[in-house]
């Protein structure tokens, strides 16, 4: 403890020390030089192939249900009600071996964490998670080119003879359109993968696609983003300051002024307190939240890190939320080309068609999540943009309702509605928790715990079953909104939950002298009065106790820090 205070004390001395020759004219348009380079390197060359891989994965997961539009369970000799338990089993396999994968390695959002700062996050985050719903357009399309070129056979499934050549178009042919859907979309996944073995960085530090200084610098921006421990997004930034895309060349969120090309390592003082706002500020930063050891580099967690983690009453509140406003998308990731199947008895959709009427929604869902992404980094807000977009998916999923299935023209356009809304909640949530969380180990786990929101895809499954398509999924689509109602309600309370921390953390600050608080600023290890605290941080505080790891009172880290203000 001691030995890393020191190290924090040095590292604050060292950035002050540099911070009154930072704030030129010049030095302001040299610099930001080097952040629009290396930003727009990791935006045009690591952020595509992320997406890339994320849309193959999110395509290979909703693939069954555009082949069961072309027969894909009779095919297999299984009944119709088959296909929901598998993908039951399957999103229950999903999220119980998540925390292997986790022990494995980095996470995508874990992984894009490493290369971001806060307000650029949520933007490359939307891309991102815009891939779930192009995958789900990009897999209508690509059934219905498949199924209109292999036409369904008529005979069962026979195994090829190994001597005899494939002709697909011939009615006799071996092979389904299903079966092809399957064979292109799975050999182009294990292709782009084993690319990726050679294309992602391990970090920052080894990213073959930066030159040294911008190596350096990619790693210590993101240790002055972590730095500022104060909520910069209930500040409204100035308009020369605000993101506006993937690369701003009018926003300059972070200066490496003064530092030499080949001497830009983690000890090295450098730059603003307010690191996002795009201007400098005559307030000194504050002394590090977060250890000096390599932000951007996979660590192992610690014992701390787990309990913390775990402990964290918050993450549980969210991953309810988050389970129960993933159920849409989870569930019309998949079944929306059935559901669109049986729009009305009276139109008698082929597979294709079926299919190719999947691709607007989704790309609704898409070009909307995008726009709310682009609005949280502006507003430097997470939790109204999540609000807005469920209400978005609860208007959806009560016109959808409504419509019945006699007004068909009406509940497709209601359905477009659902799913633009369908995508917002889960990313934002997950831009909070990486916004909220400066500890690295900490915020892998965290993350990890917010990934049991696939569970959604449990209940979504055992939801939109066969028995419900004569009536038009009305009862499926009753229960999604009494769930997305929940969680509307649940993240309104954690969004005063929140308002009543900071407000808590404000009031125990305030009777504090200055050498307390750069001393919690430092180390953490003010000590908090019993009385002072809530009974969550009690309760916390006994958990701590059984495990034999110091109370939240007595030891704190990251967004532990009573100076820490957690943003909404």
């Amino acid at each position: 403890m001691e030995e890393e205070e020191a190290m924090n004390a040095q590292q604050h001395s060292e950035d002050e020390a540099v911070m009154d020759g930072l704030d030129t004219p010049y030095g302001r348009d040299q610099d930001s030089c080097l952040t629009r380079r290396t930003v727009r390197k990791l935006d045009f060359i690591l952020l595509p192939f992320l997406a890339l891989l994320f849309l193959l994965n999110s395509l290979d997961k909703s693939n069954v249900g555009n082949a069961e539009t072309a027969g894909f369970t009779r095919d297999a000799g299984l009944s119709a009600g088959d296909l929901n338990f598998s993908m039951a089993f399957f999103f229950a396999f999903f999220v119980a071996l998540q925390p292997i994968g986790a022990a494995l390695g980095r996470k995508y959002v874990s992984y894009l964490s490493l290369f971001y700062t806060r307000y650029e996050f949520a933007v490359r985050l939307g891309f991102f998670y815009g891939q779930s719903a192009v995958a789900g357009a990009l897999g209508g399309v690509l059934s219905w080119a498949i199924f209109n070129r292999f036409p369904e056979p008529i005979k069962g499934p026979q195994p090829p003879p190994r001597d005899v050549a494939l002709h697909f178009r011939d009615s006799g042919t071996q092979w389904k359109a299903w079966e092809v859907l399957f064979l292109i979309e799975g050999c182009t996944t294990m292709l782009v993968a084993m690319i990726g073995f050679l294309w992602l960085p391990h970090s920052a530090e080894t990213a073959w696609f930066l030159n040294a200084r911008e190596r350096q610098w990619a790693e210590k921006r993101i240790h002055l983003d972590l730095d500022d421990t104060e909520p910069s997004d209930m500040r409204r930034p100035s308009k020369a300051g605000s993101d506006s895309g993937l690369v701003d060349d009018g926003h300059l969120p972070v200066y490496p002024h003064n530092i030499p090309d080949q001497d830009l390592d983690s000890s090295e003082g450098e730059a603003y307190d307010r690191l996002l706002d795009g201007r400098p500020t005559t307030r000194r930063r504050k002394a590090s939240t977060v250890s000096t050891k390599s932000l951007t580099a996979d660590s192992g967690l610690t014992r701390q890190d787990i309990l913390s983690a775990f402990l964290n009453y918050k993450i549980w509140h969210l991953l309810i939320c988050n389970i129960l406003s993933a159920i849409p998308a989870t569930a019309f990731g998949v079944f929306l080309p059935l559901v669109i199947k049986q729009l009305s008895p009276s139109l008698n959709f082929s597979p294709a068609q079926s299919n190719l009427l999947t691709a607007p929604p989704f790309l609704c869902g898409a070009v909307v999540l995008w726009l709310f992404m682009y609005w949280s980094d502006r507003s430097r807000q997470r939790i109204v943009p999540i609000l807005y977009g469920l209400g978005l998916l609860l208007i959806g999923l009560t016109a959808t309702i409504l419509s019945g299935q006699e007004r068909y023209t009406l509940r497709y356009l209601s359905l477009c509605v659902l799913l633009s809304g369908s995508f917002i909640a889960s990313p934002l949530s997950v831009a909070w928790l990486t916004n909220n969380t400066p500890e690295p180990g900490k915020r892998a786990i965290l993350l990890g715990i917010n990934g049991w929101g696939n569970l959604a895809g449990v209940f979504s499954s055992l939801l939109f079953t066969p028995d419900q398509d004569e009536s038009g999924y009305v009862r499926p689509f009753i229960v999604t909104l009494v769930c997305v109602l929940a969680a509307f309600v649940g993240y309104i309370a954690f969004w005063v939950l929140l308002l009543r921390e900071n407000r808590w953390r404000d009031q125990v600050t305030a009777t504090w002298d200055e050498e307390e608080r750069q001393r919690e600023e430092r180390s953490g290890d003010v000590y908090i009065r019993a009385s002072e605290v809530g009974w969550g941080w009690r309760m916390m505080a006994k958990l701590h106790s059984l495990f034999g790891e110091s109370a939240p009172m007595e030891s704190r880290r990251g967004d532990e820090k009573m100076n820490f203000r957690y943003s909404l």
